[in-house]
């Protein structure tokens, strides 16, 4: 069996283990006039504690709303999400916004980094938002930059980086509240390729240490890095590298 199988049926085979997310029967709709799009059409979907996945398929087939679900910015029309047990339709904005905010990480294509803001102040912006003293803020920070190989460059600001720099900035920050998942959309997609695989290696390492990953992505060659794949197709898994090895 090939590692990246084998990765998978070892995580997958642990039955006792509860999904940190759970999809049950999720459908996302969208009036378009007097059109009823469904972008989702019954989404059944664990992710266990440790998974490391690509959500993969072309424009159009349902990617970014799966992403605005599992990042908990959109709700489903239909169906439930759970995540680490909770309904999160259950819950109150504020308090969806609090579980957003500790348990996901998220990484974007663009950065979203804040340009007037240092690279250490941008690790710390979602540790101001969860009352961290600023002392602890600060260590934490540094302790990340350096974790991503910006130890040197703390005081820089956005726009004295490469576009690899930046993202290794997105990516310490997304880190910083340590969440259960890491949600990363299309997040080599401004990089060349050596950035790029840089950026993965990254992401290797933190799934070495038991971080949960979700990376969004068209790149088949992106996600065949991944021990698990799901590829959507109009609004549908048409595949799932889990079932396929545990059927």
């Amino acid at each position: 069996m090939p590692e990246s199988e084998a990765k998978t049926a070892q995580v997958s085979s642990g039955q006792s283990l509860d999904p940190v997310i759970e999809l049950r029967g999720v459908e996302k709709h969208y009036q378009m006039g007097e059109f009823l799009v469904k972008a989702l059409k019954g989404i059944d979907l664990k992710i266990l504690p440790g998974d490391y996945i690509s959500i993969l398929g072309p424009s159009g087939c349902g990617k970014s709303t799966m992403l605005n679900i599992l990042g908990c910015l959109d709700q489903p029309s239909v169906g439930n999400y759970f995540l680490d047990g909770t309904d999160v339709a259950q819950l109150t904005d504020d308090h969806l916004s609090s579980v957003r905010g500790k348990k996901l990480g998220f990484i974007f294509q663009s950065y979203n980094l804040i340009q007037q803001l240092s690279v250490v102040e941008n690790i710390e912006v979602p540790l101001y938002y969860q009352g961290v003293h600023e002392d602890e803020s600060r260590e934490i920070a540094v302790e990340l930059a350096k974790k991503v190989g910006l130890g040197k460059r703390l005081d820089h600001k956005p726009n004295e980086l490469s576009g690899g720099q930046q993202q290794r900035v997105a990516i310490a920050r997304a880190l910083s509240n340590d969440p259960a998942v890491i949600l990363a959309d299309e997040a080599t997609g401004n990089l060349d390729s050596k950035s790029g695989g840089d950026i993965l290696g990254i992401f290797d390492d933190l799934n070495a240490d038991g971080k949960t990953l979700i990376m969004i992505t068209h790149d088949e060659g992106m996600a065949k890095r991944t021990p698990r794949v799901i590829r959507l197709k109009d609004g549908l898994i048409e595949f799932d590298t889990y079932t396929e090895i545990t059927k």
